[in-house]
Formats: structure tokens, sequence, C-alpha cells
């Protein structure tokens, strides 16, 4: 199966939304347009971060139907226009390799470590090693690259990776170090604990609106 033509930014949001709600939130996906412009714009685990509105969306999302990578979809409720996103089937992907790419696209360049952190609620990945071989399947597969291992930066420990569906990203000649060491562990590490911190406690929030809710049906003071 081919690569698609090079995405723009904007449509990589759109797809990237798609594939994430339907791995992390699968009872509310597909996605409504309000709740793929309130993905596309959340401001956790988003680089860069968006403000864009309906109407551009709604063109992303029609380009992307145009390459079959996105398909209509009412859903359950038969009511209210949803969208659903087709990667497995144009790229021919196991939810192994869809989990990093959807972290690649919504995230940017990252490191395997940082993308099995990152990609924990889509794919639990056994090791660091089952990332990289996962990546290198996807760099060196016959059909086309989807990702790229980028030169080690001065002072990292690890390469990063970019996807490819936007095109081939630009590297600077002598670019500084973005994940600068500290007692041994990157700032790019950290940030993705972070943000998994930050899911976390998204989940708990909602786990404890849920148990209120049962306390109520049930009757039960507390």
């Amino acid at each position: 199966m081919s690569s698609p033509a090079p995405l723009s930014p904007l449509e990589t949001r759109v797809l990237g939304v798609l594939a994430e709600k339907q791995l992390t939130t699968p009872d509310y996906y597909p996605l409504s347009l309000n709740a793929l412009v309130a993905g596309c714009n959340q401001k956790s685990n988003r680089d860069p971060v968006m403000q864009i509105g309906e109407e551009e969306v709604q063109m992303a999302l029609d380009a992307l139907k145009r390459q079959t990578l996105v398909i209509d979809s009412y859903g359950a409720s038969g009511r209210v226009m949803r969208f659903a996103h087709n990667l497995p089937k144009v790229l021919g992907l196991g939810q192994q390799m869809t989990a990093l790419l959807t972290c690649l696209m919504l995230r940017g360049p990252q490191t395997p470590g940082e993308l099995r952190t990152g990609s924990d609620r889509m794919y639990r990945f056994a090791d660091i090693s089952s990332v990289e071989a996962f990546l290198e399947d996807m760099a060196t597969r016959a059909a086309g690259a989807l990702v790229v291992k980028l030169p080690r930066q001065p002072g990292s420990r690890e390469h990063r990776w970019a996807h490819l569906l936007s095109g081939v990203p630009q590297i600077e000649a002598g670019s500084r170090v973005s994940a600068e060491q500290e007692d041994g562990v990157t700032t790019g590490e950290v940030a993705a604990l972070k943000s998994n911190v930050a899911q976390l406690r998204e989940e708990m929030t909602e786990l404890r609106a849920l148990v209120e809710q049962l306390y109520a049906e049930l009757g039960v003071k507390r």
C-alpha cells in the first residue's frame, strides 16, 4: 500500500486526533465535528498547540476524504454526522504502528522512550526495543517509509523519530539541543512523563464523576 500525498499540518492534526480518540475513548468514536475541533485545539499532548475553527477542520476533512484517509459515519444515533479515520486500511497498519504514528502526528519528533510513554493509552509496548522494532519496520517498508530517524542531537542519548506524512522534516544544520540532560534524564522524557500524569488526572476526574453518579442512582449517601 502506497503512502498518501503529503498532508498539511492541519490535515495531519485532524487525522492524528481521530486515530487517538479511537484508541483512547472508543465509546465516543467516531467523532462529531465539535468533538474533533476540541481535540485539535487540545492544549495537553499537542505540539504545536493550535487554535482552529470548524470551517478549517471541515476543509481538512474534505481533503482527507479525497485520499480515503477519512470516512463519514453517522454513528449509533444516526442523527449527527461523525468522522472516522481509515489509516489501518489505507496504509496497512496494525494497532502498534497506528499508535506510534499517531503520537508523532500529534506531538512532533520524539525518542523511542518518549513514544513508549506517550502511546501508553493507545498501545502498551513491552519495552523500548519493541518500539524501535516497529519504527524500523515503518521506516523500511516496501510501499514507502512512514517515519524517519533524525540525526542524534549533541548531548542527547537517543535518536528522535519523525513521521513523513507531511513530507521530509526540515533539519537545521547544527541545531541546538532540544532535550538537554539533567541528572541523567532528558527534559523530553520529563515532558512525556508530565503529559502522562495529566492524562491520568483527567481519567481520575472522569472516574470520580462516574462514582458520584452511581452513588446518586443507588441512593447511597456518602
